[in-house]
């Protein structure tokens, strides 16, 4: 959020080596050799994998990888030294030089990070040789060669653009806090909303945490689905948490100001956690698809392995466009109006409030807005025909009666999750009023947290068992752990 003031320099001069000018051509003739061999070498490496069935091994496979990353690393830099040389022309362009610090930063980390891949393949064929193939397995080498060239995007993209950002002249934004209009009602109504969305939030953080302990407790929920539900628990805590305190604290203390650090955090945190919705939301589509569709391969499919690295994608690819979209934020300027007509901030409400070309932040919600929601709403509905499809085939009122006890609770929150983004973001009815922006925000950031406990507890046979058995331990009233399937509403509950 600086002012939009480029850099004054357009190019820079690159000294090149410490060497003589009559020498240029004896190193030139060397660092070409050198460069031609590192490429040649690492494509051979590359076709002999391919081509040899022998060599189709995790080892081998992370080696591919480790040759083709060799060619891109060494090619960031050499081809231009190489150039500068021959031509006696030092200067790169500002952007070219932006472009290089990124691929080098990007190709350096992902060679630390195959390497460190490596290392845990050996680490396995040596101290686990029996166990070897099973750990090992094709799913798991691939989301480690994924997972490295997520976070090697994500550093070498945040040190990037804060370096772009630092080539702009330093100078502050003028505006140091917003003010954030809050919800569409009349000030006499205050108290009471104030009281309704303070109960809405107790009750979202109670029951998240009410379910991730449930499922910690009971050995019987230790299994995909629910490892999925107490990370998608975790994240609905902290999802309504970005902006439900704030809201009402503006509403009880009449102040509707929120500094411009407040301002940035609430967003990257709003996007980061929105995101990892998104991925579990789609991992837990893809394990109702394995259940269903591959039953009998479901624990070798759905490893503890494959969880884990699903939920680790989850975290670093929304870590990595939450960072995108905030920091191209706060490169931009906001002058005049501070006013946003939200009860937090919304990044769309403020790039309608920048002074500075914002073309590049919608290009990236556009980019990025595909990858985070369109893809993993695709994947779902994909997931969600094979199942159809698979049900179909075999028609039975048993088999379709367990689908939807199966996928009934995912599918209903699947439903609240998307259908509020494809309201809001779809349908232009709702984008020519303010206030009707509000509310679907309020559906999704505050009501529908609160309704996915319900929606998993109160459906889901195992819930209600592993709370019945819980009850049983801990010696509560008999009556309502020997009932609960008739009793499950929230009044038993209080009562036991």
């Amino acid at each position: 959020m600086r002012r939009d003031n480029q850099s004054s320099l357009s190019e820079f001069l690159l000294l090149g080596l410490p060497i003589r000018p009559d020498q240029q051509d004896i190193y030139y003739a060397l660092f070409l050799g050198m460069y031609l061999t590192t490429v040649l070498g690492n494509l051979l490496i590359i076709l002999l994998i391919r081509l040899d069935s022998c060599l189709q091994t995790p080892k081998y496979f992370f080696l591919s990888h480790l040759a083709f990353n060799d060619i891109s690393f060494s090619s960031v830099t050499a081809p231009k030294m190489l150039m500068n040389m021959q031509m006696q022309n030092q200067s790169i362009s500002y952007a070219g030089c932006i472009s290089q610090v990124y691929f080098f930063l990007f190709f350096a980390a992902i060679d630390s990070f195959l390497l460190t891949s490596m290392a845990y393949d050996r680490y396995v064929a040596i101290c686990h040789p029996l166990h070897y193939t099973t750990i090992m397995n094709r799913s798991l080498c691939f989301l480690l060669v994924i997972l490295s060239w997520v976070l090697s995007f994500a550093s070498a993209l945040l040190h990037t653009l804060l370096l772009a950002h630092g080539m702009k002249r330093d100078n502050q934004s003028s505006l140091s806090e917003f003010l954030l209009l809050g919800l569409p009602i009349c000030p006499e109504q205050q108290g009471i909303y104030y009281a309704l969305f303070l109960g809405i939030y107790l009750t979202t953080v109670l029951e998240n945490l009410f379910i991730i302990l449930l499922i910690r407790l009971d050995s019987r929920l230790h299994t995909p689905m629910y490892f999925f539900l107490s990370h998608l628990a975790l994240t609905d805590i902290s999802f309504s948490s970005v902006t439900a305190p704030k809201m009402l604290m503006n509403m009880q203390m009449q102040n509707q100001s929120i500094s411009y650090a407040g301002c940035i955090s609430q967003v990257y945190f709003f996007l980061f956690f929105g995101g990892i919705d998104s991925f579990l939301l789609t991992s837990m589509a893809y394990d109702r698809y394995v259940a269903i569709c591959y039953p009998l391969h479901y624990t070798t499919i759905m490893s503890r392995s494959l969880c884990f690295l699903l939920v680790i994608m989850s975290w670093v690819l929304s870590f990595a466009s939450a960072l995108l979209h905030t920091l191209l934020l706060a490169c931009l300027s906001f002058c005049g109006d501070n006013t946003i007509p939200h009860f937090f901030c919304d990044l769309s409400a403020l790039l309608k409030l920048s002074s500075s070309d914002t073309s590049t932040n919608k290009l990236a919600i556009l980019i990025v807005g595909v990858m985070v929601i369109t893809l993993p709403f695709i994947c779902i509905l994909v997931s969600y025909g094979c199942i159809g499809s698979t049900i179909l085939r075999v028609p039975s009122t048993k088999g379709i009666c367990k689908a939807l006890s199966t996928c009934g609770s995912h599918l209903s929150v699947v439903s609240l999750y998307y259908g509020a983004i494809i309201g809001l973001y779809f349908f232009p009815s709702f984008r020519n009023s303010n206030d009707k922006d509000v509310i679907v925000a309020i559906l999704y950031t505050v009501v529908t947290p609160m309704l996915n406990p319900f929606i998993y507890s109160l459906r889901n046979r195992d819930m209600k068992g592993a709370l019945g058995n819980i009850l049983k331990r801990r010696t509560f009233s008999p009556y309502c752990a020997l009932n609960l399937d008739r009793c499950c509403d929230l009044f038993c509950l209080i009562r036991c």
